[in-house]
């Protein structure tokens, strides 16, 4: 890591969740009652649905409506050598993450903290300053590491202060001239993005259309996590049975807005290709029906034990 704000550490900070937070993420995504597990706490096979620990940055601790800019203003630290950047104004890039230890469906009587720090910041000039930051999910007592996200943040027109571009992104296109083998419709209502905001996610990007007016949308659009959270769904319910351990790591790059009453179209495709520990390389790809592609440059990491197509 070198240039400005490379390896700037953020003060860790505490997270807890209820069962009742687990419940509500897989109900917001789309979890379906053939897999209770992630639905209904009695079930014999209960578990957290593996992308949950995403929010958590959002949420922290709080079990109530927060003020979403105010705490996104207070949380980010003066990066040395990088201009403050304004959060209003701001949408996700990339989302990566690993998944290394089964989260409990409730963190009641243990203490888990984010630790966070910067990777790199990166000028793109007009428009916009790309922040790439790493976000561990840990056990504060033992240091044991649960999840691992690396996640990079676009600020909208906050560029050409001078800094480094950055290096080229990697792509990770799915198998050229295969077919999916696999595909996931997944309808969204004009009241998801409310739903899935109770996760702590309270971005009013998502909520009122005056944010996404003033950025250039149009009107609200849905969380990019959303559509995130949502494909990762479909793949581990075609693929991996609904079962959290069959998914490893996952990652997409968010290509285009995304608005309420849209469906989203999910293609997956299958390589072949298995590491030594029998994790398979799957690629995939999701558009808004009729529309642009949402989700590019996706792939996944996954004990494949079947595949299903979409009923939708």
């Amino acid at each position: 890591m070198s240039g400005p704000g490379a390896g700037h550490e953020y003060a860790p900070y505490p997270v807890s969740w209820f069962k009742r937070d687990v419940l509500l993420f897989a109900n917001s995504i789309g979890c379906t009652v053939d897999e209770l597990q992630f639905l209904y706490e009695l079930h014999p096979d209960f578990s957290v649905f593996p992308t949950y620990p995403v929010i958590l940055p959002f949420k922290k601790d709080s079990a109530e409506v927060i003020d979403f800019y105010a705490a996104q203003s207070s949380s980010r630290d003066a990066i040395p050598g990088v201009p403050k950047l304004d959060s209003k104004r701001v949408v996700d890039g990339e989302r990566q993450m690993t998944f290394y230890k089964t989260l409990p469906t409730s963190s009641a009587g243990r203490n888990f903290e984010v630790r966070g720090k910067v990777l790199g910041v990166y000028d793109k000039g007009k428009p916009g300053t790309v922040m790439e930051t790493q976000t561990d999910l840990v056990d504060a007592k033992t240091g044991e590491l649960y999840t691992r996200a690396i996640g990079s943040a676009f600020f909208v027109g906050q560029g050409g202060w001078g800094g480094p571009k950055g290096p080229k992104t990697q792509n990770f296109p799915p198998p050229e001239g295969k077919r999916p083998d696999a595909e996931y419709v997944h309808p969204i209502s004009m009241e998801s993005a409310h739903l899935y905001r109770l996760n702590g996610d309270y971005n009013p990007l998502h909520a009122t259309p005056e944010p996404g007016k003033a950025m250039g949308f149009g009107g609200a659009i849905m969380h990019g996590l959303y559509s995130w959270n949502t494909t990762c769904h479909a793949l581990l319910k075609l693929l991996g049975g609904s079962d959290a351990a069959n998914i490893r790591e996952y990652a997409a790059r968010f290509a285009s807005p995304v608005k309420p009453g849209d469906s989203l179209v999910t293609q997956i495709w299958r390589t072949g290709e298995k590491d030594g520990e029998g994790w398979e390389d799957v690629r995939f790809v999701t558009a808004v029906k009729g529309g642009k592609v949402c989700l590019s440059n996706g792939r996944a990491r996954m004990r494949v034990v079947g595949q299903k197509q979409s009923k939708l």
